[in-house]
C-alpha cells in the first residue's frame, strides 16, 4: 500500500562523486572508529538493521543523512556531534552518507538533506530539515529522549554498555525499511512527527517516565493491534487526563487507522478532480503526514481554508487541528501552521 517515491536530492551527484564517497567510507570502516567519538558512527545499507534498528529498542538512534557537496550539512554535523559527545551514550548519533548508501536513503524516502531523523524502539521519526540553530536542534533531540524515557529504553537514561547488550540480543530480520514501518498495521508509515511529549520546562506534564501503559501501547504497535494500542493509551488518559505522549500517541493511532481504510490512489484522484472538497483534501492530508510529507499536509489544508467558507472551511480546519495532536507540543512546524491558520482566519 505503501506508494514508491522517486529518490532526488538538493544539487547533482555524479557517479564519480558517488564511487569517491563509496571509497571514502570503506576507508573509514577499515581504520575502525579513528577520531570519531564511541557515540557516534557510521552507517551503510548493510550495517542499518544492527547499528540503527536493534540499538534504537535499547537507546534513542539519531541518524544525519549528508552529502559531502552539501554546504548546509557541513554546518549541522558538528552540531549534532557536539551533541552526541555531550549526551555520552543517552543518544547514539548515526551517520549516513546518501550518495554511498543509495537503498537507505530511499529507503527513508530522502527527498532534500540535510535531513535529521530519529529512530526509536524501531520506528522512525523524521525530525527536521536543514541545517537548523543549536538551540533548535538541542530542542528537538530533548524530546526524543523524553519519549525514549516514557517508553522505558534501558539506554536512554546514558547506558551505552547496557544498550548495547540489549541491541546484540535482538535477533529480529529487519532491512533498512524496517523502520519506516507504521507503529500499528502495515498500511502506513509512522506520521512524520518529531517525537516528544513535553510539558513546562520540557519535562512530561503528568504521569512517571516508563508508565506501563506506554510498554503495552509500544508492544500492541509491534504486533500490529491498532485497537489494543489505543486502548493502552486511552488506559494512560484515564489515570492521567490530558497527558501529553499518550493523547499523541492515540492521536498517531487513529490516524494510521484512517490511512489504513483509504484507497490510496482514490484518494489522489478525487483530491484532484474536487480541489475545493475539504473532506477529499483532508483524506491527502493524512496521506501525506502519515508518510512524512508534513508541510505538503499543512499546506494543503491551509489552502483549503483559504478558498473555502462557512462549513466547508470549518471542516478543513477542524481537520488541520486534528493532524496537529499527532505531533508533540511546540513542534515548529505546528507553530508555523497554526500561525498561518491564525493569519486566515483572523
Amino acid at each position: 500500500m505503501q506508494q514508491s517515491r522517486d529518490f532526488s536530492l538538493r544539487g547533482a551527484v555524479d557517479l564519480g562523486a558517488r564511487q569517491a564517497a563509496q571509497r571514502r567510507q570503506q576507508a573509514a570502516q577499515e581504520q575502525g572508529s579513528g577520531d570519531q567519538s564511541q557515540y557516534v558512527i557510521d552507517v551503510t545499507d548493510q550495517s542499518f538493521n544492527a547499528d540503527v534498528v536493534e540499538r534504537s529498542r535499547s537507546v534513542p538512534v539519531i541518524m544525519d543523512l549528508w552529502a559531502e557537496w552539501c554546504g548546509p550539512c557541513k554546518q549541522l554535523s558538528p552540531v549534532l556531534e557536539k551533541l552526541a559527545a555531550e549526551a555520552a551514550g543517552a543518544w547514539i548519533l548515526a551517520k549516513v552518507d546518501v550518495d554511498a548508501n543509495p537503498q537507505l536513503s530511499q529507503a527513508l524516502q530522502v527527498q532534500s538533506i540535510p535531513m535529521v531523523v530519529a529512530v526509536v524502539a524501531g520506528q522512525a521519526m523524521p525530525l527536521f530539515l536543514g541545517a537548523l540553530p543549536e538551540a533548535e536542534v538541542r530542542a528537538a533531540v530533548d524530546q526524543v529522549m523524553q519519549v525514549a524515557e516514557q517508553l522505558g529504553l534501558p539506554g536512554a537514561a546514558g547506558d551505552p554498555e547496557a544498550a548495547d547488550a540489549d541491541a546484540s540480543g535482538a535477533q529480529q530480520d529487519a532491512g533498512p525499511e524496517a523502520a519506516t514501518q507504521p507503529p500499528a498495521g502495515r498500511g502506513a508509515g509512522r506520521p512524520g512527527a518529531g517525537p516528544g511529549p513535553g510539558g513546562p520546562a520540557g519535562r512530561p506534564a503528568a504521569g512517571p517516565p516508563a508508565d506501563p501503559g506506554f510498554g503495552e501501547a509500544q508492544q500492541a504497535m509491534e504486533r500490529g493491534d491498532l485497537d489494543g494500542a489505543a486502548a493502552a493509551f486511552e488506559k494512560v488518559l484515564a489515570a492521567a487526563p490530558g497527558h501529553p505522549a499518550a493523547a499523541m500517541g492515540l492521536a498517531q493511532v487513529d490516524l494510521v487507522r484512517r490511512v489504513n481504510s483509504y484507497d490510496q490512489a482514490k484518494v489522489l484522484r478525487d483530491a484532484e478532480e474536487n480541489p475545493g472538497d475539504p473532506d477529499a483534501q483532508a483524506r491527502v492530508a493524512d496521506v501525506d503526514v502519515a508518510f512524512g510529507r508534513v508541510d505538503e499536509a499543512f499546506s494543503r489544508l491551509l489552502d483549503t481554508v483559504r478558498r473555502t467558507s462557512g462549513e466547508e472551511r470549518n471542516n478543513a480546519r477542524l481537520h488541520l487541528l486534528r493532524l496537529f495532536e499527532v505531533f508533540p507540543p511546540g513542534d515548529p512546524r505546528v507553530n508555523k501552521a497554526r500561525s498561518q491558520l491564525s493569519s486566515l482566519l483572523f
